[in-house]
C-alpha cells in the first residue's frame, strides 16, 4: 500500500515537468501594426507644451509642461472625452474581464 501512494505522489510530481512547452527555440515574435501604437501630436505654446496621445483616433490623455512648475496629465478614463487629473505613476489597469 505503501509503494501505491509512493508511486502516487511521484506520478503527482511528475506530471507538471512532462507538460511544460518545448523552450528549446524562442518563440516568433508578432509584429505589431501601427494601429496598436499611440500617436502622439506635439504643440507648442508660448507658457507650455502640451502632448495629446491618441489610440485609434480617440485621445485618452494630455500632458501638459508648463515652461515654470510641473508637469500634470489628463487622463480620459471614461472614453467620453471629460479629462481628469491623473498621476505620473502607472495606474492600477481598467479594462474589463469578465462580466457575470
Amino acid at each position: 500500500m505503501r509503494f501505491l501512494i509512493f508511486f502516487f505522489l511521484l506520478f503527482l510530481v511528475a506530471v507538471p515537468a512532462w507538460c511544460q512547452p518545448d523552450l528549446s527555440e524562442p518563440p516568433e515574435l508578432i509584429p505589431l501594426d501601427d494601429s496598436v501604437e499611440p500617436r502622439i501630436a506635439i504643440r507648442q505654446g508660448e507658457n507650455e507644451t502640451i502632448e495629446e496621445y491618441r489610440l485609434n483616433g480617440r485621445r485618452y490623455k494630455i500632458r501638459v509642461t508648463p515652461l515654470r512648475g510641473e508637469s500634470y496629465l489628463l487622463i480620459d478614463h471614461r472614453g467620453d472625452g471629460s479629462f481628469v487629473p491623473g498621476t505620473k505613476e502607472m495606474g492600477v489597469p481598467q479594462w474589463v474581464t469578465g462580466t457575470f
